[in-house]
């Protein structure tokens, strides 16, 4: 009599099955843990900007705030250039005064003044994940006429991603 060597079919099928179960749990939990992760990341890059923003507003620079000036781009005295990092996270239209577009696959965060309002909001596209991407997330921080910055987010960022700090929807 020969020993049996190897698996029976029945025994491989239970170990496909499990790590099929395995999977449908560990996979949407990593999908979360991204997005949350991004949602952080994009925080912390537009968050940035708002000791640039403060200098600028305690100057009296509030003419126009770019994000960016590109080479060729005119600033005016009282224009404030932020000097932003373009994110492979974010969509961003044109930017500086020229209008020229962000490097391809990137975006800046886009600040404004408005009533003594500063809004630094940044906006998810490219390389977000697609439940922000899509919605489309939006987060923004906003400088009020006292000098508070608040951070939240628009309702395409759902609550599960939302990051710590920036938990409030605008």
């Amino acid at each position: 009599m020969r020993a049996a060597r190897g698996f029976t079919l029945i025994e491989l099928m239970i170990v496909v099955a499990i790590i099929g179960i395995l999977a449908a749990i560990a996979i949407p939990q990593y999908q979360t843990y991204v997005a949350k992760s991004q949602v952080s990341r994009v925080m912390y890059e537009a968050s940035s900007l708002k000791s640039v923003a403060e200098t600028c507003v305690l100057e009296g620079r509030t003419g126009a705030f770019f994000s960016n000036i590109v080479a060729g781009g005119a600033q005016g005295a009282t224009d404030c250039n932020l000097q932003a990092t373009a994110s492979s996270l974010l969509f961003g239209a044109a930017v500086g005064p020229d209008a020229s577009p962000a490097p391809p696959g990137t975006g800046y965060p886009i600040a404004t003044m408005v009533g003594g309002l500063v809004n630094v909001t940044a906006t998810f596209g490219n390389g977000a994940a697609g439940v922000l991407a899509t919605g489309p997330g939006i987060l923004r921080w906003q400088r009020d006429t006292s000098g508070a910055w608040t951070c939240a987010v628009n309702a395409g960022v759902d609550a599960r991603y939302r990051a710590k700090g920036c938990d409030t929807q605008f």
